[in-house]
């Protein structure tokens, strides 16, 4: 899938929030794709963007997406149904909001199916159970006929995995898959995904604000702020070697059980996207910023081979990795 200077605004009364401004990226076929950054940086309006899910009053504005040879925008309502869930799903946010509390878990699997391929019912019900035990549920069969509320936290995420696989998509998009979980049960959903990745040879856009998340899970990374990209590698080299002082500072503020330091938070907030600072919209928060970084806005430069950065600086910065 590639990403070319997609740009989605809301058009509210206070005026028009450019929350994805131009960004551009890649994600390999098969591999797990990281989008991290703090909340509100554009992550998820990005991965709803690209489903053409976007709720009122936002609008995708301009830019491509290029899926399976195929720019996703140019289609028509009709055909883009088709795509979502089929072809692309999604694992949201919160997955108790997202399951149908007065419907049963199987129902809602089986919708899904029954809507995205020809089946029939006694064919939807032994895949929603085969799946349900892939994803790790226990007594399948059982939970089949259960409601959302009799399911913990960490069955509802797997639930919420299981609806998103129905269908088989090649390309997956997980929402912050781990937020409201346990250490343990977090641990667990992050496997799943890996092992998900392997054995149905999917490709996984992770959406997460935790580095640590990145860290153990992706391949490849994609930092995002205020709307726009500021850096793109495989996932050692942001690591090891962060070219955006954006990256160095999320770096800064992922806590190290090996090493005792001492964390460091980022100073200041996510900027208002109706009026977004000038130049790099991260200057005011950046302790590099000089003239120029106020003045100019940075293009998405390629410093190395697959290594993409939007900094002024980078070339004289010697930024620290992990």
């Amino acid at each position: 899938m590639t990403v070319d200077n997609l740009q989605t605004y809301f058009f509210t009364e206070a005026g028009v929030v450019k929350a994805v401004d131009g960004i551009s990226f890649k994600v390999k076929q098969g591999s797990i794709h990281g989008l991290v950054g703090e909340s509100g940086s554009g992550k998820t309006v990005a991965a709803l963007s690209v489903m053409r899910i976007v709720p009122r009053p936002g609008k995708i504005v301009g830019g491509r997406v290029v899926f399976d040879s195929t720019d996703l925008l140019s289609l028509k309502d009709q055909e883009m149904r088709k795509v979502r869930g089929n072809r692309i799903g999604m694992i949201f946010q919160d997955p108790i909001s997202s399951l149908d509390p007065l419907f049963t878990i199987g129902s809602q699997l089986t919708e899904v199916l029954e809507q995205n391929k020809e089946v029939s019912k006694k064919e939807a019900k032994e895949e929603a159970i085969k799946l349900l035990e892939i994803v790790g549920i226990p007594e399948p069969e059982k939970r089949f006929n259960s409601y959302p509320h009799e399911l913990s936290g960490g069955m509802k995420q797997r639930v919420a995995i299981a609806r998103a696989l129905i269908a088989r998509p090649s390309l997956l998009f997980a929402d912050e898959p781990t937020t409201n979980l346990d250490v343990t049960i977090q641990a667990q959903v992050l496997e799943l995904l890996k092992d998900l990745k392997k054995n149905f040879d999917m490709t996984i856009v992770l959406i997460t604000h935790d580095m640590g998340v990145i860290a153990e899970t992706t391949e490849y990374v994609t930092v995002i702020y205020a709307g726009q990209i500021s850096e793109s590698a495989d996932t050692r080299t942001i690591f090891l070697n962060p070219k955006h002082p954006y990256t160095e500072s999320l770096l800064k503020a992922v806590p190290r059980l090996d090493k005792r330091r001492e964390l460091v938070a980022i100073p200041g907030n996510v900027p208002n996207l109706i009026d977004p600072p000038s130049g790099c919209r991260f200057h005011p928060r950046c302790p590099y910023a000089i003239d120029i970084c106020k003045e100019k806005v940075p293009l998405l430069e390629e410093a190395e081979s697959g290594h993409f950065v939007a900094c002024h600086r980078w070339r004289e910065l010697s930024l620290k990795g992990v």
